[in-house]
This record gives C-alpha cells, sequence and structure tokens, in this order.
C-alpha cells in the first residue's frame, strides 16, 4: 500500500472515531448537568442562585396533600326520576364498592338542579333496599363523571406545587457538603426552573462544539502517542482500525446507555475489557493509554465525571498489571477479581474522603461492581473475536500451538523426526536468547516450533532424516538447491492450509531471510572455477532463499538459533573454544549479509545472544562420565 494511501485511511480512522463519537454524546439540553444524590458528598463546586426561583414539593409531599383534600371530594350521582320509587336510594353493588375504594364517606345527589350531600352508609344495593321495604326497587342513582371529575379538579388544582423560595445570590451547596433531602429538593427545584427555560439554539450549538472540540483533542492525543512511541503499530492500518473500533464500541456503549438508561447503569459497563485486549495484543503501555484517552473522553457526558474517572481509570490500570501476558483462561478470573476490589475499595475511599462518614455510601454501587466483574470475564470471547477479524495472535493461541501432541505437530514428528528434534532444540535455543534481551518468549518458542515444518513435503532429502541415502547427490546442484528452498514456500503452503497465525507464517518464511544455500552455491562456484568461468556464470539468484528478512527482534533470534545449531551440529570437535568460534562467525556472517537490518536489535541484544547461544550450547554438548565396567578375574 502506498504510504499516502495509508495516512489518507489512517486519518479517516481517526476522523470517523471522533465523528461517531460526537454525534452519539447525549446532547445538550440544560445547562444544569450537576449528579447528586441524598447523603452522597457534593462532588463540586459552590453553587448560589443566580436568581430568585420557587422550592418545589417533593411528589412525597404533593401526595400527601392530595390525599388530605380527598378526604372531603364527594363524586356526584343524579337522581332517576323513573325509577325513584321511595326516599331510599339504590346503588348496584360494583357501584358502592367503588366509592368504598375512593375513601368517600359522603356522596353528592343532584335532584331537581340541587345538590345534596348524602352519607355512604344511607346508599343501599337492592337487596339490602328490599330486606328495609320488602319491595323490589331498581338502582335510581347514576354517576356523573363529567361533574365528578370536574369538582375533583377544581379541588386538586388549589394545591400549591411550591412552599419558600431562594433569593438571587443565596448560597445552596458547596464542595464536600452532604446533600441532605432539604438542600436535594432545593437543587431539584433548582434543576427544574432551569428545564422550564427555553434553551436558545446558540446554546446549544456552542455545546456542541466544544463537545467536539474535546473529543477531536483527545483523539489527536492519542494519535501523537502512537507516532511519537509506537510508530510501527501507527504503520500498520489493521492496528488503526483495532484501536479505533475497541475505543468506539466502550464509547458507544457509554453514552447509549447515558442517554437511555439510569446513569448509574454506567458503572455496569466493563470498561476494563478495552485495556485488557489492548493488552492481550500489544503491550501495557499502549494499553493504559489508550483506556485513559477513551474513559476521558465517555467523562463528558458523565454527570459525576470525578468519581467516574478516577474509578475507571485507575481501575483499567489494575486490570492490566493483573494480566501481565494472559497464557490461560483461569488469569481473566483472577483479573476480574481485582477489577471488583479496586472499584470496592476505591469507591469507599472516595466517599469517606468527601465525605468524612460511611454515610455517603450508596451500597447499590457495589452490586453494579459484582456485575461488571462478572462481565469482566466476558472478555475472553471479545479476545477471540478480535484476534480472528484482525489476524492478531493472543498469548493463550501461541499455548495451544506450542503442544507438541497436536495432529500437526505428531505428523511431523512422524514424517520427519530429525527435523522435529532439531525444532525443539532450535526452540530451546530461542527461548533462552528470548529471555535474555526481553524479546516475547512464547512467541519465539511457537515460531520455533513451526519455522521447519515445510520439510515434510520431502524429508528424505534433508540431512537430519537420512540414514545413508541422500537423494540430492543424484541431482545437479542448481536442482538441489531448489528443493531445500523449497521446504520455505512448502512450510507457508501448510501453515496456512492449517490456518496457522500470520506471525507464525512469518517465522517460517524469513528464517533463512534471503540468504544462499552456501554448500550448493559455493560448489557451483568451484565448478564453474575448475572449467575456466567466473562466479558471475553461476545464477545466484537460484540459490537464494525468497525471503522476507525477519523484521521483529523475535524472528531474528530464531533465524540466529536456525543457523547455530545445525552448524554444531558438523563440528568434529564440540570444545567450549570450537562453539564459540562458531557462533560468532555465524551471527557476524548474518550481520554482514544484512539479513538483520529491518530489527530492532542492538549491538548488545546481539552480544547478549551471543553469550546465551555458547552457554547452551556447551550445557547441551556436555561430556558424560564413562561409566566403569565390572572386570573380570
Amino acid at each position: 500500500m502506498k504510504p499516502s494511501i495509508r495516512i489518507t485511511l489512517q486519518l479517516l480512522a481517526f476522523a470517523t472515531l471522533a465523528a461517531l463519537s460526537i454525534y452519539l454524546s447525549p446532547k445538550y439540553s440544560n445547562p444544569f448537568k450537576y449528579h447528586f444524590e441524598i447523603g452522597q458528598p457534593w462532588a463540586y463546586g459552590l453553587v448560589t442562585a443566580e436568581s430568585n426561583f420557587a422550592i418545589y414539593k417533593t411528589e412525597a409531599q404533593l401526595q400527601a396533600e392530595r390525599q388530605e383534600l380527598l378526604r372531603d371530594y364527594t363524586p356526584c350521582y343524579i337522581v332517576d326520576t323513573n325509577t325513584l320509587q321511595s326516599n331510599i336510594y339504590v346503588l348496584p353493588l360494583s357501584e358502592i364498592e367503588r366509592i368504598h375504594l375512593l375513601g368517600c364517606t359522603k356522596v353528592s345527589v343532584l335532584y331537581n338542579r340541587i345538590a345534596t350531600q348524602v352519607p355512604v352508609s344511607n346508599l343501599h344495593t337492592p337487596k339490602e333496599a328490599y330486606e328495609i321495604t320488602h319491595k323490589n326497587l331498581l338502582p335510581n342513582l347514576q354517576y356523573d363523571s363529567i361533574t365528578s371529575e370536574k369538582w375533583r379538579e377544581n379541588l386538586l388544582s388549589s394545591i400549591s406545587l411550591t412552599q419558600g423560595a431562594v433569593q438571587a445570590g443565596e448560597k445552596i451547596i458547596d464542595t464536600g457538603e452532604i446533600v441532605t433531602e432539604h438542600t436535594y429538593q432545593i437543587l431539584e427545584s433548582l434543576r427544574r426552573t432551569i428545564e422550564e427555560k427555553n434553551i436558545s439554539h446558540r446554546q446549544s450549538l456552542t455545546s456542541t462544539i466544544g463537545t467536539g472540540l474535546y473529543i477531536v483533542i483527545l483523539i489527536v492525543i492519542f494519535a501523537l502517542y502512537l507516532f511519537t512511541y509506537r510508530r510501527k503499530l501507527l504503520d500498520n492500518l489493521r492496528n488503526i482500525l483495532f484501536f479505533a473500533i475497541l475505543m468506539f464500541l466502550m464509547i458507544a456503549t457509554a453514552f447509549v446507555i447515558l442517554q437511555y438508561a439510569s446513569v448509574n447503569y454506567i458503572y455496569l459497563i466493563p470498561f476494563a475489557w478495552a485495556p485488557i485486549i489492548a493488552r492481550v495484543f500489544y503491550d501495557s503501555r499502549t494499553a493504559i493509554f489508550m483506556h485513559i484517552i477513551t474513559i476521558l473522553i465517555i467523562s463528558v457526558a458523565v454527570p459525576a465525571p470525578y468519581l467516574f474517572v478516577l474509578l475507571q481509570v485507575i481501575t483499567g490500570i489494575v486490570a492490566v498489571i493483573s494480566l501481565r501476558d494472559m497464557t490461560q483462561r483461569a488469569q481473566l478470573a483472577r483479573t476480574a477479581l481485582w477489577t471488583f476490589l479496586t472499584y470496592c475499595v476505591l469507591y469507599t475511599a472516595i466517599t469517606m474522603l468527601m465525605s468524612g462518614s460511611l454515610k455517603g455510601i450508596e451500597y447499590n454501587y457495589y452490586i453494579y461492581f459484582a456485575i461488571n466483574a462478572v462481565l469482566v470475564i466476558c472478555a475472553y470471547g471479545l479476545i477471540f473475536l478480535f484476534e480472528r477479524t484482525f489476524g492478531l495472535v493472543s498469548s493463550i493461541t501461541l499455548v495451544e500451538l506450542t503442544n507438541v501432541n497436536s495432529n500437526l505437530m505428531l505428523e511431523f514428528a512422524e514424517k520427519a523426526p530429525g527435523t522435529f528434534q532439531h525444532s525443539l532444540q532450535v526452540s530451546n535455543l530461542a527461548t533462552e536468547a528470548a529471555k535474555r534481551i526481553g524479546a516475547k518468549v512464547l512467541l519465539v518458542r511457537t515460531g520455533a516450533l513451526y519455522h521447519d515444518i515445510g520439510k515434510m513435503t520431502h524429508p528424505e532429502c534433508f540431512i537430519e532424516n537420512q540414514s545413508g541415502v541422500n537423494p540430492l547427490q543424484s541431482m545437479s546442484y542448481e536442482e538441489a538447491a531448489k528443493v531445500i528452498i523449497e521446504h520455505v514456500t512448502e512450510g507457508e503452503r501448510i501453515a496456512r492450509k492449517q490456518h496457522l497465525p500470520e506471525v507464525i507464517v512469518h517465522f517460517i518464511r524469513s528464517h533463512h531471510g534471503t540468504s544462499v544455500t552456501r554448500y550448493f552455491y559455493n560448489s557451483a562456484v568451484n565448478r564453474a572455477l575448475s572449467e575456466g568461468k567466473t562466479e558471475a556464470d553461476v545464477n545466484k539468484e537460484c540459490y537464494t532463499y525468497p525471503g522476507p528478512k525477519p523484521y521483529s527482534k523475535e524472528a531474528a533470534i530464531l533465524m540466529m538459533a536456525d543457523a547455530i545449531e545445525a552448524r554444531s551440529r558438523t563440528l568434529n570437535e564440540l570444545t567450549e573454544q570450537s562453539i564459540a568460534i562458531m557462533v560468532d562467525q555465524m551471527i557476524d556472517t548474518q550481520v554482514a549479509d544484512g539479513q538483520f537490518s529491518e530489527t530492532k536489535l542492538s549491538f548488545k541484544d546481539l552480544e547478549d545472544i551471543r553469550v546465551v547461544f555458547k552457554q547452551k550450547l556447551i550445557e547441551i554438548n556436555h561430556h558424560r562420565i564413562t561409566y566403569p565396567t565390572i572386570e573380570e578375574k
């Protein structure tokens, strides 16, 4: 991909993330963006009344006053003159039961436009009327719903919605003060007063622009971090898409919850997913930095940002520290436990710090934290999804691939036993070298096990699998070199057929880099010289591996370990001196050949690797004592 196209796509990915985040952010509704609860400390600055406003009664107060007034409420009934046969008022049983449910002690009877209040005890069912008059009387009162509702509304309308007022300039609450029931009522009245005012289009536009600038600045900071400290990640479009999608999932979920559900439900979202998933595929610093940027973006819409940012940032850091290199699924359970404990301890500490007591603790939060921790365990499914989607490889996958009892490894050991043993030895050497220089040990171990699987196609052509007969001797030097070189392309073919990760495929393709099959090339040159020709008459490309060169420290370590382990088997005498000379020669040749030009190996790394290889080869090939035999007398 051309650099200009790659940069354009990178900018497009970041711009899309910013645009979607701005679009989904809860829209500006009013300037009163405080979140408060009774018994909780006030987490903001001093609040004073900018103008006079009334204190609204609470719903409980209004309900109590309604019930008090409705005690005097009398539903209206009209006398049906057609059925009125005596002074006894008769109603159906269902209607009398309804009156009792309303709690009325009297009803208003309208007769000739004159309303008379009649005690409920004077109303009778047809059965009761019969027992009194010994006559079958029909119901003679009809409920007047229109008049009754009008009387009820007039009665309730007399209730005042407010009680008292707050004067302009009067203090309402200050930082750290506990929100009491009275203060809560005043704050709710202030919020309601502000909401009832019409907010201008200019205010809404200004708020949207401010939110947009805030989000854009944070995303630019993240891009600058990648540019400055993780340039290699930034140059790969796949990585940018990974970060953008992961951040968007967290941001979108949070904004939707804040817009359509209770604000407290924000603590149900397992924000630790983002740093955990990023840490599995990348490094701790990048995971934490991305997490902080994501949380700061979300905080623009959270009612209590101070508490939210502290809880989420610190918990995310703890999750990354507790995870390290995830090689077992059980590690997620441990991380979930640490997440829960961190949430609980931090929330309790912050509440005690601000309120000075335990009274301000809202215990529902601990339930949210517990659910959050359980959801953290579900990150395993997302790890698998991201791994397959972006072609990444996790430590869990690498552990599974190092299983020598897998079908592919068993087939490898059966078809090419000598090569399989060679791969095991290379794996041991490369692992120790990776430990010494701080490279990815598990990645090197896995790549070493698979680097020579292409030899399964023609195992008899490689000396470690032969038992006396060498098919290459009947071939020309060029044909033999072709067979040897093909184990790289065959290895790639087998790896892709087995759906091995791309990073393992790179180990297979690059473990010889662009080096030359020295035995056959040198032999061909010597023959050409003996025939009066020059070295230029030998087509060097026919003896050169297709590459590419290693692009990582791990792939470079494998290249060195592979060459050195193979060369060690050609030494006639395995001494400390011979091993040291051989190791130095092999590494110097590869360095001079430019095989490590695309890696970040330092001179110190190379020296440390030399020391490790020399020590390990001496340990592997140390002499054993000769067991004495029993001498015959």
